[in-house]
């Protein structure tokens, strides 16, 4: 694009040990904890059993593969993927991105499932205003810290490091053999009178399972955002936004800074690569599909079979009863108020995640109107409009969790389906030949890339014509 500044030049940074690598995978793994991890694939699993856990293990391997295509570019080119995407397909791209990153999130359903499983932990009454209140606290939060980006990390770190490992002891203090064997033979597909998929299965509410198993939607895009700030790579030349209330002078880089494909730079991105990989691996793959599996076994263990069990996120509190019974009073408490925490933990992110992407996208609109110095500022006004985005539709009476959560999920899906090919065919056609993705990694991502589209398509068809 002309309006674009061409690449600037300079030597591929020493590559990073690996555990001060460690940090965006966070953010975007707390992004699917409170969505994925404890909602939907524990409701799926209460409902219908351990016979589709198969699905949540695949659809978190995909958005691995598609994470790590998005770090590719950033890595190499040092500015981010929605850049890059702006310069292969035009100036149209901005608003598609803007537009498909706050409609499909605009409905508050995590902040509704925080604010329930509070209320009911404190013993009152839900109501909007809990979610809308909590929604607000989110906003402040946002202005403490020095730069956005390390109060995202910092704060998903801490809900990680102290809610996984609850989960894995209060599971394996429940769970039975019976539980297990049947996760055993849910990772092949086979269920309890079923295969692959049960009959009566909401094939809306499995598409949404399958978009958050893991971040989902345009939030994996924003890793891109998170390894740049980091300054992974080439990332290094770009710069960071700051917090509102802790301005720090930093110049901030639209466009990015890539090296020549030279023996030298060539053999530091490689290692740049594995570790990055690796990183990835262990903080979202393996972590996200282990808290999955626990909370599904959790889940399939207390309150699998119960008739109580409905389409809300009444499934978690009924959970909490079924611990409290199992154990003692305390830890059902304690597990709704870690319910609680993951839950706003990812609220947090969310909105954090969709104001960088949408204030990116806006200064690519017009990067003479909308300057990039002026970031920090199109990042607040992003988060308040959807804070206040999300207080309307409390105050209208939409308040149901897991309806919300559905929604924005189906639209999420479809927006995976459109950017996984547009990533996919842009790395396979502007990167460096050496630094191209290989024949399984372009397999893997094609395979998403036709797995969301028919499964969204069909889900869009069903619904219309129903």
């Amino acid at each position: 694009m002309k309006y674009l500044a061409p690449l600037k030049k300079a030597d591929m940074p020493i590559p990073w040990r690996l555990r001060d690598l460690i940090g965006p995978s966070f953010i975007i793994l707390g992004v699917g904890l409170g969505s994925g991890e404890l909602i939907l694939w524990p409701y799926l699993s209460a409902n219908f059993g351990m016979g589709i856990i198969w699905a949540a293990v695949l659809g978190i391997t995909f958005q691995f593969f598609i994470n790590m295509e998005i770090e590719r570019y950033t890595l190499i080119n040092g500015e981010s993927i929605f850049v890059g995407l702006t310069r292969k397909y035009g100036k149209l791209i901005p608003f598609w991105f803007i537009f498909s990153t706050l409609v499909p999130w605009a409905w508050p359903g995590i902040a509704a499932a925080s604010g329930t499983v509070f209320a009911h932990a404190l013993g009152i009454k839900y109501s909007g205003v809990i979610g809308a209140v909590l929604l607000i606290t989110m906003g402040i939060l946002y202005g403490f810290g020095k730069f956005v980006y390390k109060t995202q990390e910092q704060i998903q770190k801490l809900i990680i490091l102290i809610g996984v490992p609850f989960v894995f002891l209060i599971t394996l203090f429940l769970a039975k053999p019976v539980h297990w064997q049947g996760l055993i033979k849910g990772l092949v597909g086979a269920g309890e009178g079923f295969w692959f998929l049960p009959a009566g299965l909401p094939l809306a509410t499995f598409l949404g399972a399958l978009a958050y198993a893991g971040a989902g939607g345009n939030l994996n895009l924003a890793q891109s955002l998170y390894v740049k700030e980091k300054g992974y790579g080439m990332g290094k030349f770009s710069g960071k936004i700051s917090s509102f209330f802790n301005p720090i002078k930093e110049k901030v880089e639209l466009t990015g800074t890539t090296f020549e494909p030279n023996a030298e730079n060539v053999k530091k991105f490689k290692v740049w690569w594995r570790r990055i990989n690796i990183e990835h691996a262990i903080v979202f793959w393996l972590t996200g599909a282990f808290t999955m599996i626990l909370l599904s076994i959790l889940a399939y263990s207390t309150v699998f079979g119960n008739p109580k069990v409905e389409t809300s996120i009444n499934f978690v509190i009924l959970e909490s009863k079924a611990i409290a019974e199992q154990t003692i009073p305390f830890i059902g408490k304690f597990f709704l108020v870690m319910a609680g925490v993951m839950l706003f933990g990812t609220q947090f992110s969310v909105l954090g995640s969709n104001s960088r992407i949408s204030s990116e996208n806006l200064v690519l609109t017009n990067p003479e109107k909308f300057k990039i110095n002026n970031l920090s500022k199109y990042f607040y006004i992003f988060l308040w409009i959807q804070i206040l985005a999300g207080v309307l539709i409390f105050a209208l009476g939409f308040a149901e969790p897991l309806a919300l959560v559905v929604t924005g999920a189906v639209l999420n899906a479809f927006s995976m389906f459109i950017y996984t090919g547009l990533i996919l065919y842009m790395n396979k056609t502007s990167l460096a030949v050496q630094m191209r993705p290989s024949i399984i990694r372009t397999l893997i991502v094609g395979i998403a890339f036709i797995f969301y589209g028919s499964f969204s398509l069909f889900t869009i068809w069903q619904r219309l014509f129903s």
